[in-house]
């Protein structure tokens, strides 16, 4: 392979986008992320997507693994959901009201997941989380939240909040303006330490309203808990008279139409999920058993709302999408594809000697630039190791490869990828490796 550097591709249209940006937005974004400040160059601003392809507004194509931050599992522009989409429009964009689409969608999800009984819909992943949170705190008449150090459940308050100095500790706010006494009901402890969470428990008793946890933690790196592990936080949390949340906004109907769930085969209190179930749209929702579900509004007296809950361009979308996903063998294809890939590209790199290793889960998988075989959580990743997904990324993107533009980012394959593309994914990742390790 060469270890010689691709010439930048050219951003100039996209760089002229991103200075008139700046005058309009924050830092030029109307999501921090997205800024590139982890990365080398300006943001790519993006005109098209269509399969497992974006092109930008440069001209540049891209094989991407990005996919809109995973919902995108069909990929881009699916004829399916597209059509479902544009045959909405000619009824109207929103009512604010009932529609029968809300039925459907609900029942296709229902009727395929054993860990709900009933569901709301809601406009974001953010809003999910928020209101299952809100959901736990009524139910039980606690307050106090526990989170896992490295699992990110969106920006409501209660939830941005990072580990303070302590084994058991409570959380620090991480974003300016959100209350110091919001982040004194989160208690912030690292994964995978039973000892933490068993004291967190003796300090705390008849305080918690329940624990979250990511399905499978995949915001901050790709940190696969085991099966016991969750097994002990399904455990202590009943026998504590606390919830377990899981937050399965990137991992449900990602991993499979169960999510993380049927994969860890345990019962969460409360399920939360994202995009993915309006193929993409502007969607999320929060389910769990009826006895949970009576306590929202109107039936109870939690209050949660949402003019655009259960909109119906996206509800059609979700339609749509999540029929392709209920089909036999979509998710066990996915995942054979994605270990094969991820197969290979490992192979590689144990033949060159390079410190690098690729966690992977369904269709899911993440560059570790360590010989840790076992990252389980935050405090394991070593922050230096993203210069070296820094000089990656500027090399993939050379080569027509979109990967997230930070080293914590997972990455995702589609339905739509084809051989061709994992295999032209495949030379570009090898020549960039030979790059960052050279």
């Amino acid at each position: 392979m060469s270890n010689t550097s691709y010439p930048d591709i050219s951003r100039a249209k996209s760089a002229e986008l991103f200075e008139k940006a700046k005058q309009y937005f924050p830092g030029g974004v109307n999501s921090p992320v997205r800024a590139f400040k982890s990365v080398y160059g300006t943001p790519l601003f993006i005109e098209r997507g269509d399969k497992a392809h974006i092109w930008d507004a440069d001209g540049n194509e891209f094989v991407d693994f990005c996919c809109s931050w995973g919902p995108l599992i069909l990929g881009h522009n699916n004829a399916q959901v597209r059509e479902a989409v544009t045959a909405q429009l000619g009824k109207g964009l929103s009512f604010g009201a009932p529609t029968a689409l809300e039925n459907e969608l609900a029942e296709l999800i229902l009727s395929n997941n054993k860990y709900l009984e009933k569901i709301r819909f809601v406009s974001s992943g953010t809003e999910a989380v928020m209101s299952a949170i809100r959901l736990a705190r009524g139910y039980t008449k606690r307050d106090k939240i526990v989170k896992f150090e490295g699992c990110y459940h969106g920006h409501s308050d209660s939830l941005l909040v990072k580990a303070g100095s302590g084994l058991v500790t409570f959380g620090e706010t991480s974003s300016a303006g959100v209350p110091k006494s919001f982040a004194d009901e989160t208690i912030v402890i690292a994964l995978n330490d039973e000892k933490a969470l068993q004291t967190v428990f003796e300090q705390f008793k008849d305080q918690i309203a329940a624990v979250i946890i990511e399905g499978i933690p995949a915001n901050n790196g790709l940190l696969i808990q085991t099966k016991a592990y969750i097994n002990f936080l399904r455990q202590i949390t009943k026998d504590n008279g606390a919830l377990l949340i899981f937050d399965e906004v990137i991992t449900g109907f990602r991993l499979g139409f169960e999510g993380a769930a049927a994969y860890y085969d345990i019962q969460p209190d409360i399920i939360t999920y994202g995009k993915i179930i309006g193929g993409g749209m502007p969607v999320g929702a929060y389910g769990a058993s009826k006895e949970l579900m009576s306590c929202i509004s109107p039936d109870g007296n939690v209050y949660q709302a949402g003019t655009l809950s259960g909109n119906p361009v996206a509800m059609s979308a979700g339609i749509a999408a999540l029929n392709i996903l209920a089909q036999p063998d979509f998710y066990t294809s996915l995942a054979a594809t994605t270990a094969t890939f991820v197969q290979a590209i490992q192979e590689y790199t144990e033949q060159h000697g390079y410190e690098l290793n690729i966690p992977t889960i369904g269709s899911i998988f993440w560059f570790a630039f360590t010989t840790n075989t076992e990252i389980r959580r935050a405090d394991q990743i070593d922050p230096a190791s993203m210069e070296k997904y820094k000089v990656m990324h500027r090399e993939l993107l050379n080569r027509g490869i979109y990967m997230g533009p930070s080293g914590y980012e997972v990455g995702f394959i589609s339905a739509a990828h084809t051989e061709e593309d994992l295999e032209k994914a495949k030379k570009a990742i090898f020549e960039s490796l030979d790059i960052v390790f050279g």
